[in-house]
């Protein structure tokens, strides 16, 4: 009989058990990965002397990489609050508390990260001079602190105190009871056990994807003047729905509340394309709220990021702790609103009032309103609450004591009572979420239940209703057609010098919509139409590259051969429920010829496909964005022996070209043809091929660069072709940013170690 025991779960992930000294490793860890291990079940719920807990893993071994192919490879946080609390391993008195700690098994850089992150996902931020840097007065930040340490049973525990750890090795390190680990190759491990071995590969393939646990309906959201989306009514352990969200529609514009796991998925299916959103209303930072943001980050612009400044300094600290960044880089890929707590403010229209909300982490729930005929409309989101009678429990008379006064207690109820015409509450119950009988009295108009994975029961019903994925409530209608703003917006922007004639004459044509898998364009067929995507997204496949691409809302398809007349070189297929402008072929090339435009759009073409076949713009990066730098970036040939200095403070490029004529201006290099070496003093250090990139540093790394290298040059060993882009036409894309960062920071390491 097989001693070692492996399971392919997702692409990716595996689970390997060795029963006979009870170990079960999960190997891989991206988001809902405890989800996917009951949906096979591996994780199952079991009985013993009358007590009901959960089986599952008691290790997680982590990829060598944070990311791969778009998604975070690394989400350890509730893997490992599904063996502390709901498995009992941290539970006094539980019997599956023996003194075994979950354990993390990885590379020494992943490993330090996800225990820093798994550190601030349990706690926040973990001191008042935290909490008063963030804006709390000393007597706010004390009242919070009770708060957290009521929750934390008195103690803030430091993770290696609750976890273990192995940092794998290319010899054998063993895990426990003569299990041993080896990382054969990178990302992938070998695993024995007495003569025994498997091997685990977590590298995931081209085009291969971390899948979501849950399938969800397509849906076509219209675009109204104020109306709530329902985008997750679930928790973290649900098996079938996302976990509590709404996205708010103001004006046209999309806004989300909190970002879940798989939170790319959930928007597919309501027919929102990452491009559409204008910016995010965050509670707080647990997993089941902030997965997301990892893949809001993935993007190509700052999302304004909408939080009290408590909550946003505590999901900064876990957020650039999980991607191993320094916390300031946290501006660059978020614009960043800080609101004030028990103020309305005013968000382009939209007034927000956020409320503090006791929990183990710095916790807002939200009041909106908006104005109407009637007087204001409001949605209250309270995500996450506490239930009354754990609240009760941490009030104290005695000042001395660790809790909260009586009359906090009535005033943290009496704001999560306020009245709203539509209400969604937390209702997880346990010890940290709320109950729908305390709400009872509420005199909302319409109150939703959320957070839980367990179906309604009859009491709670009487309470609330529930609502299944991409119902919508709509508080004000719309009297207009926010599309035809969206295509205006899209059109000026890639033809800004054209008459407003000449984009009425596009705009008048109509306004076509397509349904999930719906064929576009095929590859070879002749374009009768030129589409201008308002909604959604449209995949495709790289003709030339063959990889799999995403267009968002505000892409053209067709574009090119719209106005050469030529044969689709692609086949483009909407990836959900989509809007478009839909212009026939000879249309668009009437516009293109009235206005003298043949030469400007060739140009752009041929530098958005080569842009599009880089590592740096070929991912997630959008058409627009790619239009826009597109038509900054200039050729230039130097000879062999050429040299460009980089990474110094006083002369950052001797830059052959630059936008405005300042020959210091900043400029990031992408090889188009030829080689680059790069050298310190005489020796190499990376050589870099057509695509690959360099310069732009001093712009780039910014602030963050906190260093001095002398000697660090760029040297063509034959003559060599380059794009010159102004460093400042990236810098607001964050996932150009992070890669220039990340790769910088690795040169940066490999120069250090030669010095």
């Amino acid at each position: 009989m097989l001693k070692i025991r492996k399971i392919k779960v997702i692409n990716g992930v595996y689970w390997v058990e060795i029963k006979e000294v009870n170990l079960f490793i999960l190997c891989g860890c991206p988001a809902d990965t405890v989800k996917h291990l009951k949906k096979r079940g591996l994780i199952e719920e079991v009985e013993k002397n009358g007590l009901n807990y959960e089986t599952g893993p008691n290790v997680i071994l982590l990829s060598d990489v944070l990311m791969q192919n778009g998604s975070f490879s690394n989400l350890t946080e509730f893997p490992v609050l599904q063996m502390l609390y709901l498995q009992g391993m941290l539970i006094p008195n539980h019997p599956n508390n023996t003194g075994m700690k979950p354990m993390l098994i990885g590379t020494e850089e992943q490993v330090k990260a996800q225990m820093e992150y798994i550190y601030r996902g349990n706690y926040g931020l973990v001191s008042k001079d935290e909490m008063m840097d963030a804006g709390a007065t000393w007597e706010e930040a004390e009242e919070m602190m009770n708060v957290k340490l009521r929750f934390a049973f008195g103690k803030i525990t430091p993770s290696n105190e609750l976890i273990d750890k192995r940092i794998a090795k290319n010899e054998p390190v063993e895990i426990r009871d003569n299990v041993w680990i080896k990382r054969v190759a990178f990302n992938t491990y070998e695993i024995a056990y007495e003569g025994e071995s498997v091997q685990v590969d977590l590298n995931l393939e081209a085009g291969e994807l971390y899948d979501p646990p849950y399938q969800l309906g397509y849906h076509f959201i219209k675009r109204e003047y104020f109306a709530v989306i329902h985008s997750g009514e679930g928790d973290g352990w649900d098996l079938h729905r996302p976990c509590m969200a709404s996205v708010i529609v103001f004006q046209g514009k999309i806004y989300l509340i909190d970002a879940g796991p798989n939170i790319l998925a959930s928007l597919n299916y309501l027919g929102i394309s990452v491009n559409e959103i204008e910016g995010i209303f965050h509670t707080h930072a647990h997993d089941d709220h902030f997965a997301g943001l990892t893949t809001l980050i993935r993007t190509d612009r700052r999302f304004k990021y909408y939080a009290t400044p408590l909550v946003r300094m505590a999901v900064t600290k876990k957020l650039c702790a999980l991607m191993s960044m320094q916390e300031e880089s946290f501006s660059s890929f978020f614009d960043i609103h800080d609101l004030p707590f028990d103020e309305w403010t005013n968000v382009e229209g939209l007034e927000v009032k956020p409320i503090y909300s006791p929990h183990p982490v710095e916790t807002n729930v939200f009041f909106f309103r908006a104005n109407w005929i009637d007087g204001y409309k409001i949605y209250a989101h309270l995500a996450d609450v506490t239930a009354d009678d754990i609240l009760q429990k941490m009030v104290v008379t005695n000042p001395n004591e660790v809790g909260i006064t009586e009359e906090r207690f009535e005033q943290i109820k009496a704001k999560y009572m306020y009245p709203a015409h539509l209400k969604k509450i937390d209702i997880g119950g346990g010890m940290i979420h709320g109950k729908a009988e305390d709400f009872r009295d509420d005199k909302s108009h319409k109150i939703v239940l959320a957070h839980t994975s367990k179906p309604l029961t009859i009491q709670q019903r009487e309470v609330g209703s529930s609502a299944a994925f991409g119902m919508v409530d709509v508080l004000i209608p719309t009297n207009r057609d926010y599309l035809v703003d969206f295509a205006y917006q899209h059109l000026k922007s890639y033809f800004p010098n054209a008459l407003e004639s000449e984009l009425n004459y596009l705009l008048n044509h109509p306004i076509m919509s397509y349904n999930a898998g719906s064929l576009l364009l095929k590859k070879g067929q002749e374009s009768k139409y030129v589409y201008l995507l308002l909604t959604g997204s449209v995949e495709f496949l790289h003709a030339k590259t063959g990889k799999h691409d995403m267009l968002p809302a505000g892409s053209f398809i067709g574009f090119y051969s719209g106005y050469l007349g030529l044969h689709s070189p692609e086949t483009y297929w909407a990836s959900c429920n989509i809007h478009v402008l839909q212009m026939p072929s000879s249309s668009y090339q009437e516009f293109v010829a009235r206005n003298n435009l043949y030469s400007e759009l060739k140009r752009m073409e041929d530098n958005i496909l080569f842009l599009q076949s880089t590592w740096l713009f070929g991912d997630v990066v959008s058409f627009p964005s790619l239009a826009t730098i597109s038509k900054q970036m200039q050729k230039i040939q130097l000879a062999h022996n050429y040299q460009i200095a980089l990474f110094q403070s006083d002369k950052y490029l001797n830059n052959p070209f630059s936008a405005n004529g300042n020959a210091n201006e900043d400029m990031l290099h992408i090889i188009a043809g030829g080689e680059v070496s790069i050298k310190i003093s005489d020796k190499e250090i990376e050589k870099l091929d057509t695509a690959d990139f360099l310069g732009g540093d001093k712009t780039l790394l910014g602030k963050h660069r906190k260093f001095e290298l002398k000697n660090v040059k760029a040297v063509l060993p034959k003559d060599t072709i380059l794009f010159a882009i102004p460093a400042s036409a990236v810098i607001d894309i964050p996932i150009v940013h992070w890669k220039l960062l990340e790769t910088y920071n690795k040169r940066i390491r490999a120069i250090y170690n030669e010095l």
